[in-house]
């Protein structure tokens, strides 16, 4: 990796308008009125920012589960996955992960394996943060048959800033752990839905890496992480 590749981060391709009107947004505005230019300058900046993309170094041992998105686990509760994926009236435990302004957007998928079902929900746009914007909010859903049979599910959910999801895979496609599979714009959450019987080996409040922390490891039968690290 060159001197250059450490500080020059590449940007998606969904960003390219929004940072294109941003730049001729603000260069009419400094037009009119200098100090107008400049913060129009800094949004456009800001922009660039919001849609880096950097590289990931995922981890590669079978049965490792990583995370889908990168900000913080804000829950790890047991629930039912979305009744669009046709996966039951079980609870399996969700780990959802809140992406803030400055987080990362780019979705990252959690393991190998089948995309059985790809499902867009129509919904409101409640805070992300909320547990009920799991049922309320606009969303993406995926259901993923893994390498011996087991079975994840993992959702884009829209915020009150978000209002556009972005994804790139469907039903019937093979993807592997890290996969960029979806973006979604300006502020949501992501949430993990394990096999049963699986531990988090995360806790509330941890900083997640998209497509690098390891969620939960199907191979392990370490017991379940305990604490909030934000106490």
């Amino acid at each position: 990796m060159s001197a250059i590749d450490t500080v020059v981060v590449p940007i998606h391709r969904a960003g390219w308008p929004f940072i294109a009107g941003f730049a001729v947004a603000s260069l009419i505005l400094g037009l009119l009125w200098v100090p107008l230019g400049w913060a129009g300058l800094v949004l456009t900046l800001w922009c660039v920012y919001f849609f880096r993309d950097p590289d990931r170094v995922t981890p590669t041992r079978p049965g490792l589960l990583v995370s889908p998105a990168d900000g913080r686990v804000t829950m790890i509760v047991p629930a039912v996955p979305p009744k669009e994926l046709g996966m039951g009236d079980k609870p399996l435990t969700r780990i959802s992960v809140f992406l803030n302004v400055f987080n990362v957007h780019v979705n990252r998928v959690p393991a190998d394996g089948t995309i059985v079902a790809a499902e867009y929900h129509k919904g409101t746009f409640v805070n992300a943060a909320l547990d009920k914007a799991s049922d309320e909010n606009e969303r993406m859903a995926f259901r993923q048959r893994l390498p011996d049979g087991r079975e994840i599910a993992y959702v884009q959910i829209a915020g009150l800033v978000a209002r556009r999801i972005l994804w790139w895979v469907k039903a019937g496609q093979d993807v592997k752990a890290g996969e960029r599979f979806g973006l979604i714009r300006f502020g949501s959450r992501t949430d993990i839905y394990l096999p049963d019987g699986v531990a988090p080996l995360v806790c509330v409040g941890q900083n997640a890496i998209g497509g690098e922390t390891v969620l939960a490891d199907l191979n392990s039968h370490e017991a379940q992480r305990v604490g909030d690290v934000r106490r």
